[in-house]
């Protein structure tokens, strides 16, 4: 049984959908790079034939498992499958990374190292070492801009909420709920990160350097960026509802300079 020095037992979740290309050599990377961590592959039915790839891929290595979908339904449904699917087999974290080569599995160790002393850690561009290789200008503003959103409306002092390449310890996933979870894309990665926070987590962030696919196409979407954006406004206004109501209800500011010009 293989298990990761300070972490236990280690997934690395991979969900395909459509990246016969990629599956193979980001699958071979992992194991080369990290052999004590195993790796899931989420097939969400592509029509492609990555489905049997991986098929191929778990027959010829013990350390790498398949969970077949029956259709395509979106990136944060299939890491919710595969988080499911690490704590029934008895896993002690899990992993989130691309199949297409944007997530360096070389990298792994340095969150894997960071999950020591944390509860949750993201891969960050944003942090100082963190980088993107490959992206036009368009694509640096709207990542940028919307973590910038993210940390004035949700008020955390996280540099990469969005980002896809993280890990986490599997009790954290127990205690947040992520049955409830809706959000897709961008939108998923903030909710998990969200919900991290305001629980309580030790929630760490490592330099990563992210890299454009070099194969296949983008699953991002106009439509996933609207969804973040109008999800993080709805947190962020009601998480600000939930503290004035606190502050109401327990005396609020004005009650408590009131205290301090009496002397209590």
């Amino acid at each position: 049984m293989n298990e990761y020095p300070g972490v236990g037992r280690v997934l690395v979740i991979i969900p395909t959908y459509n990246e016969a290309d990629n599956i193979r050599p980001i699958v071979d990377r992992v194991r080369t790079a990290n052999p004590a961590v195993d790796v899931l592959i989420a097939d969400d039915n592509s029509p492609d034939g990555t489905g049997r790839i991986a098929d191929e891929l778990a027959a010829a290595d013990p350390g790498v498992h398949v969970l077949h979908r029956p259709g395509k339904q979106g990136l944060g449904a299939a890491y919710l499958a595969g988080f499911a699917w690490g704590t029934d087999h008895g896993y002690d974290a899990v992993v989130e990374m691309d199949a297409d080569g944007s997530h360096a599995p070389e990298e792994l160790p340095r969150l894997l190292d960071a999950l020591k002393d944390a509860d949750v850690v993201l891969g960050s561009r944003y942090v100082k070492g963190g980088r993107t290789v490959g992206w036009p200008w368009h694509r640096h503003l709207i990542s940028r801009s919307g973590n910038l959103y993210v940390r004035m409306a949700l008020g955390m002092a996280l540099r990469d909420a969005t980002g896809g390449y993280r890990a986490y310890r599997v009790p954290v996933l127990d205690k947040i709920d992520i049955g409830s979870i809706a959000s897709q894309g961008y939108c998923f990665q903030v909710d998990l990160a969200w919900r991290s926070h305001r629980n309580g987590f030790r929630v760490q962030e490592v330099p990563i350097t992210f890299a454009e696919r070099q194969r296949g196409h983008s699953k991002m979407s106009s439509n996933i960026v609207r969804e973040a954006l109008w999800r993080v406004t709805v947190w962020g206004a009601s998480h600000r509802w939930e503290a004035l109501r606190r502050g109401v209800a327990g005396g609020g500011p004005r009650d408590a300079h009131a205290d301090a010009r009496q002397g209590g």
